[in-house]
């Protein structure tokens, strides 16, 4: 909250006095407004210098003149509202953040296509094969990174995984994906590890990227 709007606040106090039977002292009143004031500001803004505070309430209000400009004013206002509204946020409101941002990036590549629950695809080389249905167990070499590029896991030779026991974003992808392609797959946080994220290689809403190349399918009774 900036120091104006939380002045106008706080001066809407002496309105309810008025309405009293008796009229308050010119001191009282005062008194009251200043109190209230000083409430607010000690609850909002606790880092205040309080001898500035008052140099500059003072100067205000006899219509002195200022010792800062008001540029100036207007300037260090609006720094402070911008920095408060920047730490209110909390990691996870600023994890959604990140990923949103990551995701409508990847959106806006080239040959990306969106399937479902989110899941972001680029076709990197075709396949002619089968698809995997949703109990097969897939053949594949991928490698995985974080938004930042960096890999947190990767295949040195190809592995087989049974395609219910892999992430959402996996199993929707495969399912889509001819034998022998390899993808682009961005997988939303909600279809990865979500909230939990993954010990302490993947923080909690945090989209992940595979490179896949599916080499073989193992479909149930084949």
């Amino acid at each position: 909250m900036g120091c104006r709007l939380l002045f106008a606040i706080a001066l809407l106090a002496p309105a309810a006095f008025a309405q009293e039977a008796t009229a308050p002292s010119n001191h009282d009143l005062s008194y009251s407004v200043g109190a209230s004031v000083g409430e607010r500001l000690r609850q909002d803004m606790p880092e205040l210098d309080l001898d500035a505070l008052l140099q500059g309430l003072q100067q205000a209000y006899q219509q002195q003149p200022l010792a800062l400009s008001q540029e100036r004013m207007r300037q260090v206002l609006a720094d402070h509202d911008a920095q408060t509204a920047e730490t209110a946020n909390t990691p996870v409101e600023t994890a959604l953040v990140a990923e949103n941002q990551f995701l409508n990036e990847e959106r806006s590549k080239p040959n990306v296509r969106e399937i479902s629950d989110g899941v972001l695809v680029t076709e990197l080389s075709p396949g002619t094969g089968p698809t995997p249905s949703a109990n097969s167990r897939v053949q594949v070499k991928y490698v995985g990174r974080l938004p930042d590029g960096s890999v947190f896991d990767q295949t040195d030779q190809p592995q087989w995984f049974n395609l219910p026991g892999v992430i959402e974003g996996w199993r929707i992808a495969l399912q889509q994906m001819p034998k022998g392609a390899r993808w682009r797959v961005v997988v939303p946080s909600a279809q990865a590890y979500g909230a939990q994220g993954a010990g302490g290689l993947i923080p909690p809403y945090t989209p992940l990227a595979f490179d896949i190349e599916l080499l073989n399918v193992a479909n149930p009774g084949g």
